[in-house]
């Protein structure tokens, strides 16, 4: 790991060199040096293990050759000190700073894994999920250490360590890091940085503060997501001169499956004005947020309103049903009754018309229930974008980015389809009367839709970049079925008034899904029980309504009859009031039960929790899953009661 500018070298050979020799007989007793992992201009990184306690370890030593220079070393000892007061899951940590018989090095935790530089070389660029996780795990690293007053100065793949098995990302190589007050020169006029990822300004010799660091970490994502950079050139000269005169390219122009939210978040960094980027680490994590958690299990109602088998009855219905009908009543009408072209092409409108109207209707009553909860046209774009950008990650790793011959001759078939189609209505409604018409018609559509949708299938998947449903549910389609389904309404529940279990549950998904695969696969079972936490919450939020309109009308009703009928309905008054409170206390055990999931998640993500805790957790959550249900169960027994007029009493 290096200082300077050039490349790194992370060879990971034994290197028992002479310095290797001589720095382990410097540090025997305290460290046994294994081998070296990496070298560069201005430093020799090693393997070790601590002896004292007993684990790995990795030694970023200073050559001597340059610890030979005061000015040099000072800076080195100083600023390896600043690194080493940060603490964050997504930093290396530095164990000790130290001087040794002339060698100048520091002691930080071994990452066993690999850089993000060698894991693009190695596979190619990151999944759109995965390269967002690791820019927001290094965006939040940044922010906490632009809050202790440091300034990275050489965020580049080859300091971002990820770990083998969780994925995590590390910031490490604060070597050149410099306190944002810290106004000294730097030394030996050396130009400290990566030229293909400084900022402008840096590339200037201009002040720096956390700006600079978020226009480079802007480069790793761009290169981490296409596996190429925006600016190179022969020489380092020329790549600053880029740096500081030429825009980037839009990400999306060489990687176009890059999501929108994680493009624009991309572009976004790097703007030349630091004035125009995004400001801090923690608004760039907030600007990636909804890249992940669009990702999360939605609320059931979104889940039941986009249910396939709704969205297959809209595209089916008519195509198999009105159309066939029409080929029949316009052929039986002309040839038995003599109607003539015109009257049946105007039959063939209105039944078009009405294979319009009847998929618009169905949609009308399915998004009523939706509006009702507080749901909008905004919500179920953003899921329908989700899907689109996780099929996209799919479809172009299996089928790859351009477009294949099956896909291009069936949408030319397609246009020759439609083409038909549209031709033959044109010579019924100018007074054609030829037998053939109606037919190419039929055929026409049929092979216009089909090929079509065959065509887009994959195809827009791939190149497109962002959903086209999406966008019409966001644009006029969105709106004018929105105010279709308004009409009579009534009042609807504000977003801010969804159910706490709805939205505890989605965030507790949201946060699932950031985790590694590994780790999501050793704790398979969370997504089901947090959707069946959340579903019996609503259930019992549900009952627990239920029973205060049936308390109300049974106490409207005490005032009437015999003594002993109000004292039955006293009694059972007090068994609902009962129920109504072990209701209650069961929906916020469920509550509680989401909520310390969503927590265990939340330390798992961080680097502080276990699977052992989370995995205890789950196990509470299915037996208080089975309590609820008795519960709901003997809430069943008092519906059967009151409907048998209260004549009997039955506990709960």
């Amino acid at each position: 790991m290096r200082l300077g500018s050039g490349p790194e070298i992370m060879n990971e050979s034994p290197g028992f060199d002479a310095l290797f020799l001589a720095f382990q007989e410097a540090v025997a007793g305290q460290y046994s040096l294994q081998r070296e992992l990496g070298r560069g201009g201005m430093a020799v990184v090693y393997l070790a293990r601590d002896l004292r306690l007993d684990r790995s370890v990795a030694i970023k030593l200073l050559p001597p050759e340059l610890a030979a220079h005061a000015k040099l070393r000072d800076r080195f000892m100083r600023e390896a000190r600043t690194a080493a007061r940060l603490s964050h899951p997504y930093i290396v940590p530095i164990h000790a700073v130290d001087e040794v018989a002339g060698f100048v090095f520091y002691v930080m935790a071994y990452v066993d894994g690999e850089t993000l530089a060698q894991r693009v070389m190695a596979r190619g660029p990151l999944p759109p999920a995965e390269a967002t996780r690791v820019l927001r795990e290094v965006a939040w690293a940044l922010s906490y250490a632009n809050s202790q007053g440091v300034v990275h100065r050489d965020i580049k793949p080859a300091n971002i360590l990820l770990e083998r098995g969780t994925g995590r990302a590390m910031v490490t190589d604060f070597g050149i890091a410099r306190l944002a007050h810290d106004n000294d020169e730097t030394a030996v006029g050396e130009l400290l940085g990566t030229p293909e990822y400084m900022s402008p300004e840096q590339a200037n010799g201009e002040a720096v503060d956390a700006r600079s660091d978020i226009y480079s970490l802007g480069i790793v994502a761009y290169y981490a997501i296409s596996g190429s950079l925006p600016f190179t050139a022969p020489t380092t000269q020329e790549v600053l001169a880029k740096q500081v005169t030429q825009a980037a390219p839009p990400v999306t122009s060489i990687a176009r499956a890059t999501p929108h939210v994680l493009a624009e978040a991309i572009d976004a960094c790097l703007h030349k004005d630091p004035a125009q980027r995004i400001q801090s680490g923690e608004a760039l994590a907030d600007a990636l947020a909804p890249a992940l958690d669009k990702r999360a299990d939605v609320p059931v109602p979104i889940r039941a309103f986009l249910d396939p088998r709704k969205m297959v009855t809209l595209i089916w219905y008519p195509v198999t049903t009105l159309l066939p009908v029409y080929v029949v009543i316009t052929q039986d009408l002309d040839r038995f009754f003599g109607f003539g072209a015109g009257p049946v092409a105007v039959g063939g409108v209105i039944l078009c018309l009405t294979s319009v109207a009847l998929p618009v209707a169905l949609l009308v009553k399915w998004l009523r229930p939706l509006l009702k909860l507080g749901y909008g046209p905004n919500d179920i774009a953003a899921v329908l974008r989700a899907t689109f950008d996780r099929k996209r990650e799919e479809y172009v790793f299996e089928f790859g980015a351009a477009p294949s011959r099956r896909e291009r001759v069936l949408s030319i078939v397609s246009v020759a389809g439609v083409t038909a189609c549209a031709a033959s209505w044109l010579a019924m409604v100018m007074g054609a009367s030829l037998d053939w018409i109606p037919p190419l018609a039929f055929i026409g559509g049929y092979v216009g839709v089909l090929s079509g949708l065959l065509s887009a299938s994959t195809a827009r998947m791939r190149t497109g970049a962002d959903s086209w449903w999406a966008q019409r549910w966001e644009g006029a389609m969105g709106r004018l079925l929105t105010k279709l389904a308004s009409l009579n309404l009534g009042a609807r529940a504000a977003a801010a008034d969804r159910p706490t279990e709805m939205a505890i549950a989605f965030s507790a998904q949201a946060l699932f899904e950031e985790l590694p695969k590994g780790v999501r696969q050793s704790l398979g079972d969370v997504p089901e029980v947090v959707q069946q936490l959340e579903s019996q919450a609503r259930a019992v939020r549900a009952r627990i309504e239920q029973l205060d309109v049936t308390i109300g009308e049974a106490q409207s009703g005490i005032g009437s009859g015999r003594a002993d009928t109000r004292g039955k309905q006293e009694a059972l008054i007090a068994e609902l009031r009962h129920a109504r409170a072990r209701a209650e206390e069961r929906r916020a055990d469920l509550v509680t039960a989401l909520e310390t999931t969503r927590l265990d998640l939340l330390r798992l993500r961080a680097g502080q929790g276990s699977g052992d805790s989370i995995t205890q957790n789950l196990l509470a959550a299915k037996m208080l899953g089975e309590d609820v249900d008795r519960l709901l169960s003997g809430h069943a027994e008092v519906d059967a009661t009151l409907r048998a007029g209260g004549r009997e009493r039955t506990p709960v």
